[in-house]
């Protein structure tokens, strides 16, 4: 299965036409270390672009070019021997569907476009923020990148008492956050949305790329939040990156997740706050399957969302969080370089 430009791993800010287009494949039956190549056709012949062995899973994963001189290629999976195993070969599929996405922005010149507005502006207690709130001076653009932030709130002379678990866990300088959405422009149904991100490394505020329905989420209605990303700081016991879905049933609002294994990064040296990563979902009718790089990391079904979801990029600290980092460390910074929506319809 060929999928859209979702692998660009990298320390600097890069061009979405740049990045690589996604392939899946599973081979049946599973043979763990089964060589698998990703090949693509030049003129009449087939060309082995990229090679991996087979996982527990079956699945592989490849990242290739999309297109060459504007024009989509055509790209097969073969399998080759594997003791008893004949080799075998899937049927060529096509990058075309994928080469011009619904909806782009890539953050050029110094200021948002028109596209996105400010949101939460207003400290909210009911969502656990008394101590910080939305807020234009929180966003920055330039360098191609927009720049979400987490800092200290200067109308605001005074300490907030932080709530954790109903105690007052401590006294923090009230904050603004970056907190950014495309409700009053831009919705869709049904395909893929993906943003490439660096996150902050501290505890102490979480990182999201997430959508909410239009007409918001309420008992009986079929629009869910879908938490494609949200980043809350490296711990030593496990990642604090996550995937979520909140949705309505029997009245009561259920949250489903799956905190993301560090085996998604790309070797020792990287990290969720040292490289920017694309972090995708692929929507619909029946499922959610999101991924990173290209990468599957968690997929879920049941009653999936059925109305338009708009994009949401914030960096919030939440009162619960705030012990967990000084007013000094503040600033703090989320950078994502673009984000893309290639529309499916179904």
């Amino acid at each position: 299965m060929a999928l859209p430009q979702i692998v660009q791993h990298g320390r600097r800010v890069a061009r979405p036409n740049a990045a690589k287009a996604a392939f899946t494949a599973t081979v049946k039956p599973i043979a763990v270390g089964r060589i698998v190549r990703l090949q693509v056709l030049r003129g009449s012949s087939w060309r082995t672009v990229d090679t991996v062995r087979q996982d527990a899973d079956g699945r592989i994963d490849f990242g290739a070019r999309a297109s060459k001189n504007d024009q989509a290629l055509r790209y097969r999976v073969v399998a080759g021997r594997f003791r008893s195993l004949p080799a075998v070969k899937s049927r060529p599929v096509s990058t075309a569907r994928w080469l011009k996405p619904t909806w782009t922005d890539q953050f050029g010149g110094r200021s948002l476009s028109p596209a996105w507005s400010h949101r939460g502006q207003t400290y909210q207690p009911a969502s656990l923020r008394r101590c910080s709130k939305g807020s234009a001076k929180a966003v920055r653009v330039g360098g191609g990148a927009v720049r979400l932030r987490v800092m200290r709130d200067p109308s605001r002379a005074t300490k907030c008492p932080a709530l954790k678990n109903g105690q007052i866990a401590g006294r923090y300088a009230y904050r603004l956050n970056g907190h950014i959405g495309t409700d009053q422009s831009f919705s869709f149904r049904y395909g893929f949305a993906a943003a490439r991100i660096k996150f902050p490394r501290l505890r102490g505020q979480h990182g999201s790329f997430w959508m909410q329905p239009i007409g918001g989420m309420y008992p009986g209605g079929t629009g869910h939040e879908i938490d494609v990303t949200e980043f809350f700081g490296g711990t030593h016991k496990r990642s604090g990156l996550f995937s979520y879905i909140h949705r309505y049933e029997a009245g009561h609002i259920v949250k489903t997740g799956a905190n993301i294994s560090d085996r998604f990064l790309h070797g020792p040296g990287d990290g969720w706050g040292k490289s920017f990563h694309v972090f995708s979902v692929q929507w619909t009718p029946r499922r959610l399957i999101f991924r990173i790089d290209g990468r599957e990391t968690w997929r879920v079904g049941g009653r999936i969302s059925r109305v338009p979801q708009y994009l949401i990029l914030s960096l919030l600290s939440s009162d619960y969080e705030l012990p967990e980092i000084e007013d000094r460390q503040l600033p703090q910074h989320m950078a994502v370089d673009w984000v893309r929506v290639w529309e499916t319809g179904r």
